[in-house]
């Protein structure tokens, strides 16, 4: 193929396409050019690969071809209305449509901390078991309440806001096996138990909830939400119901992964009330009341517009089309 000879033979098409790709709007017959136009050009470019392939020519047959292809689809613009629909619509019915899941990761691990916890508080030989006296002394007298104000406040959130963002993270990313979900939230609830246990049985048990609750209650529930939200994709594929297999996990990993992206939200919220919240200089009960109360409107926002979004058929999956297309299902 005489490569120079055939850029000449075909520029004007190539040219017209480029200037029909760029506009934003089309009219009937400018739209059935461009189709026409993008089959062509595709029969160029698989002409050149075969039988001159210049990358150079290559590279922008390619472009022209995905800047025609995104110009018969349709351009898609981020805009607040897409932000405000996340934020009032997906996220929470989300939230709702799991609630179980995470409802029950909560409940099962908060009884089994609150059993080691008592179990560590009443047993010596257990704790010595994970602190040495001198250990137990420094945490108890000094590690535990100076941990919260070591670091300036904004530092300290970022800090707190990425740690939990990651374990959020890992619950999530593991869903698909399960199990790695179930050590993680075991490693987290046995610290705390730990810890309590500690503080508890040296007469400190006040100063650990005064600690713990005004963030802890809001960054547990993200961490449990992140379990949760795991632990259901990787029953997708185990009973899928239906579906095959793939479009179970499919369907349910979108909706994961909306579920991922509001949590960070969640545990910005919650890393601002531990780096500026739980160490000040508020009485006990404001600090406690002020984690509660972020409790309470998670709830309500999961509960009040999550509810509201799932009736409405809002699943947290992406739009139609977005989604591959599925097979037919039974029942």
């Amino acid at each position: 193929m005489d490569l120079d000879a055939y850029v000449a033979a075909h520029h004007g098409e190539w040219d017209r396409l480029r200037m029909l790709g760029r506009r934003s709007k089309l009219s009937g017959e400018e739209a059935d050019e461009l189709l026409d136009l993008y089959q062509r050009v595709a029969t160029h470019l698989s002409q050149v690969r075969s039988g001159a392939p210049d990358p150079a020519v290559i590279q922008h047959l390619s472009t022209l071809l995905a800047q025609a292809r995104t110009a018969a689809l349709g351009r898609r613009t981020a805009s607040w209305s897409s932000v405000a629909n996340f934020l009032l619509l997906d996220f929470p019915a989300t939230l709702y449509r799991a609630r179980r899941w995470w409802i029950t990761t909560a409940a099962v691990s908060v009884c089994v901390a609150l059993v080691i916890g008592v179990w560590v508080a009443r047993n010596p030989q257990v704790q010595s078991s994970f602190l040495s006296p001198a250990q137990t002394q420094q945490l108890v007298n000094h590690d535990f309440a100076g941990y919260y104000s070591q670091y300036g406040g904004t530092d300290f959130a970022t800090h707190v806001w990425t740690n939990n963002a990651f374990i959020a993270a890992l619950c999530i990313a593991f869903g698909v096996l399960g199990v790695p979900i179930v050590a993680i939230l075991w490693s987290n609830m046995l610290n705390v138990a730990v810890l309590g246990g500690v503080m508890a049985a040296n007469g400190r048990a006040g100063e650990f909830f005064t600690f713990i609750l005004p963030h802890g209650i809001l960054e547990l529930t993200a961490v449990f939400v992140a379990a949760g939200a795991g632990l259901r994709l990787f029953w997708s594929w185990v009973e899928p119901g239906p579906r095959r297999r793939v479009d179970a996990l499919a369907h349910e990993a979108r909706a994961t992964v909306t579920i991922a992206i509001g949590l960070i939200g969640v545990l910005l919220v919650s890393g601002c009330i531990e780096a500026f919240v739980t160490p000040s200089q508020l009485p006990p009960w404001a600090r406690i009341g002020i984690g509660v109360l972020a409790e309470i409107a998670f709830l309500t926002y999961v509960f009040v517009l999550g509810r509201r979004a799932a009736l409405t058929g809002v699943t947290g999956d992406v739009g139609e089309i977005d989604q591959s297309a599925e097979a037919p299902t039974v029942g």
